[in-house]
Order: C-alpha cells, then structure tokens, then sequence
C-alpha cells in the first residue's frame, strides 16, 4: 500500500527529527554545565562541603560526594 508506505516515511522523518533535536538540546545542556564547571573552577560543587564537617563531608547531606575518593569502575575493583 503506498499510503502505509508514505505515512511510514514521515513517521521515520518526524522521530529522527525529535531525536535530533532531543540530542542537540541534551549537547547544549552539558556544553553549558562543563563551561560554568570550568568557569568558576569547579568550586561550586565544593560549595556546600564546608571545612567544619570535614570529618563528615562524605557521608553528610550537605556534601554531595567525596573529593578525596577515587572512584573506580572496573569488574575487578570489589574483589
């Protein structure tokens, strides 16, 4: 049937065009965060671990996660 035909064709050209889009905004979204990380050196992110709960930072609400821990991935890392 050309009309189902058809009607798949612009289906296919409306979703990538979606998915472009989607992927263009996500790409602003992060070019935009590495610039005001790199901005301001990356001290916002350090911001709400204050040196009073230093002994605390890594497991206190107020510090997101732990600047002195190295974080590994790796399948072998927990044996």
């Amino acid at each position: 049937n050309p009309l189902l035909s058809l009607l798949q064709k612009w289906a296919l050209l409306a979703l990538s065009a979606c998915s472009s889009l989607s992927c263009l905004c996500c790409l602003l979204g992060l070019l935009v965060a590495i610039g005001l990380t790199l901005g301001n050196q990356g001290q916002v992110l350090l911001a709400p671990c204050s040196i009073a709960n230093s002994a605390l930072a890594p497991v206190s609400r107020e510090c997101p996660f732990d600047p002195t821990r190295v974080y590994v991935s790796a399948p072998w890392a927990g044996e």
